[in-house]
């Protein structure tokens, strides 16, 4: 691969990529606007959106809803841009990242927008058509180029592969965090987790002690309830770099966000002073129990019951999908208590203690049972499916202390799940694009390293422009939450993009690593698997597609 200078002589950047940019903006936004308002007319009866309807015109809705996420994704990695050469940091990297990204998703924009493997979002299913500026025209024409992608990949190779997680942007305070947990994910997780997924063994506690005292499981509980009380930015950075290590770690906060930040939104007074200490501490872990085994993500559909018994509650019915159920402490569990009802409004959230459970015994709370689910991928904290029959849950731990609130308080945590889900997602690329580049200096085919074949490196470059877009995407929803505004839109965008980049990534990885990725002994295999659950969990990306047109049209 040619070095810096060579590299620009065969490639000059583009000069004025900050006000190409800046002009194909607007366009897209005006596109964005018509196909909106195209799906709004046909799913409109009667005033108001009609389900059925644009349950017919999914797929329209769903490449609006794609359409959108392309939308934000650029006018983010724009406005990182922007800050970045505000900052007289905008170099000849940042600069091919740029109009990388712009020349290739706008020319997705005009031909198909991948929503998978088999499904495109394409104008014409929009009922939309476009003529591209100059602008654009030339950004498409110009930006992503094979030699624009070789010059980012040789930029790399000098800069030791920190295209994405060094480039400028962020603040003082975030990359010192980002720095800290980056060199923990290098020295006590990378070397053992592939051992770990191998095995399928839970992740050991002296990890979990060891985060702990780095303060994960407090990261954005207020000060006064013993955490940190830092942003969701930073819960973005730390997710990020953990999950890079593997998704197994990076995924332990989760738990205690989903069941902090239930507690902060719904809970009591009493149950905030109770709970959020131990959580904030690492001395009690929790673990989410809503999905059950016919309903999936219609959780508005969940059958287990909650019955008074006296002052407190007894629990029966089956829970599937559940996540590091086995030793954690807690459950923030989703039961009907309206017996009458058939929909969310018929739904509580409970605190409901366990013991947690050893290897012989991994369920011996009286009333409950579980099973494992043996999986592909995302091994570390383990599956199950759990029964109860006659499980006893304290009065005192009904989340609020008033039936009938369990689904308006589950659904004021998913804004954080998925930026959190988001940032998972760019940690797991991030992991994909440093092993890929590895194996591509490493391995030598016809006298020369992998990277030096064009098709290869090309892989690499696209890897690292599409995880600054979902990386800058999934920053921009947690600013956004940290500044009181609503996110959900924005957070189901992050999820939603960066799920794909982390699967693309990871299969281009493993398509780098040739014979040697399809064996269990590289690493590649194992992300690859784990890379994969990030387009179901949290929400489908079907779900999440449909969840974005929604709100698109309020």
């Amino acid at each position: 691969m040619p070095h810096d200078g060579q590299a620009m002589t065969q490639t000059p950047i583009l000069a004025d990529v900050l006000d190409l940019t800046a002009a194909a903006l607007p366009e897209v936004e005006a596109l964005f606007a018509e196909a909106r308002e195209v799906l709004r007319t046909e799913v409109t009866v009667g005033g108001r959106l009609s389900s059925q309807a644009l349950e017919e015109r999914q797929h329209q809705a769903h490449a609006v809803a794609w359409l959108a996420t392309y939308l934000e994704g650029l006018r983010q990695l724009r406005a990182w841009a922007g800050r970045v050469s505000d900052a007289g940091q905008f170099g000849q990297m940042e600069a091919l990242i740029l109009q990388i990204g712009f020349g290739e998703y706008l020319a997705q924009i005009a031909g198909g927008i991948p929503m998978s493997q088999l499904e495109s979002a394409r104008l014409t299913d929009m009922e939309i058509s476009w003529t591209p500026s100059d602008a654009a025209t030339r950004l498409m024409a110009q930006g992503n180029t094979a030699a624009a992608r070789g010059a980012l990949v040789a930029l790399m190779q000098d800069n030791h592969g920190r295209a994405t997680f060094g480039a400028p942007g962020l603040d003082d305070e975030l990359e010192m965090i980002r720095d800290q947990f980056r060199r923990y994910a290098d020295e006590k997780v990378i070397p053992v987790a592939h051992d770990w997924h191998l095995k399928d063994e839970l992740i050991p506690m002296e990890v979990i002690t060891e985060l702990a005292e780095m303060g994960v499981f407090g990261l954005t509980i207020p000060e006064e309830y013993g955490g940190f009380g830092l942003s969701k930015a930073a819960m973005v950075v730390v997710s990020e770099e953990l999950s890079r290590g593997y998704i197994g770690v990076g995924s332990l906060g989760t738990r205690t966000e989903i069941a902090a930040e239930l507690i902060l939104c719904g809970g009591t007074d009493a149950q905030k002073a109770h709970w959020l200490p131990k959580l904030s501490s690492g001395e009690i872990l929790p673990t989410a129990v809503f999905t059950e085994p016919n309903t999936g993500s219609d959780l508005g559909s969940l059958r287990t019951r909650a019955v008074r018994d006296g002052d407190d509650w007894t629990i029966t019915g089956n829970k599937t999908w559940i996540t590091h159920a086995a030793r954690t402490h807690v459950m923030t569990l989703l039961a009907r208590t309206e017996p009458d009802t058939t929909d969310y409004r018929g739904l509580s959230m409970f605190l409901a203690e366990k013991t947690p459970g050893t290897d012989d015994a991994p369920f011996p709370t009286p009333g409950m049972t579980g099973g494992e689910i043996e999986v592909l991928g995302y091994r570390g904290m383990k599956e199950y499916e759990l029964a109860f029959d006659g499980f006893k849950v304290k009065g005192e731990n009904l989340l609020g202390g008033v039936t009938g609130q369990g689904f308006k308080q589950l659904m004021q945590t998913f804004e954080s799940a998925r930026i959190q889900t988001g940032a998972r997602a760019v940690g797991v690329a991030q992991s994909a694009l440093e092993t890929g580049m590895q194996y591509a200096l490493d391995r030598k085919q016809f006298g020369k390293p992998l990277i030096a074949f064009p098709r290869i490196a090309g892989k690499l470059a696209m890897m690292a422009v599409e995880i600054m877009i979902a990386r800058q995407l999934t920053y921009y929803s947690a600013w956004q939450k940290d500044h009181g505004h609503r996110c959900d839109l924005e957070a189901g965008m992050a999820k939603l993009l960066g799920a794909r980049v982390a699967w693309a990534a990871a299969d281009n990885a493993l398509q780098i690593h040739g014979g040697n990725g399809f064996a269990l002994e590289y690493r590649i295999s194992r992300i690859l698997c784990d890379a994969r659950i990030l387009n179901i969990f949290e929400g489908a990306a079907e779900i999440q597609a449909t969840v974005i047109a929604r709100r698109l049209l309020d």
